[in-house]
């Protein structure tokens, strides 16, 4: 999968980038590489939140059998 984001030189010298298409998916780093490859875990981890989520309200609706799909 393919993402867009955006990357700012923050006053504090550190580099923040935001990934627009996930709502509060923001990371930073000490240079431009280490904001990229921190945004990519903090992807990884907003799509894992997500999908928990919508495991949780699966449990509770019995006549729905969660499959998983690898991307």
């Amino acid at each position: 999968m393919l993402f867009h984001v955006t990357c700012e030189y923050a006053e504090d010298g550190w580099f923040v980038v935001e990934c627009l298409s996930l709502p509060g998916c923001v990371s930073q780093g000490k240079d431009e590489k280490e904001a990229l490859e921190n945004i990519k875990e903090a992807i990884i981890a907003w799509l894992w939140a997500e999908d928990q989520k919508a495991i949780e309200a699966l449990s509770r609706q019995p006549k729905y059998q969660p499959i998983v799909v690898a991307v």
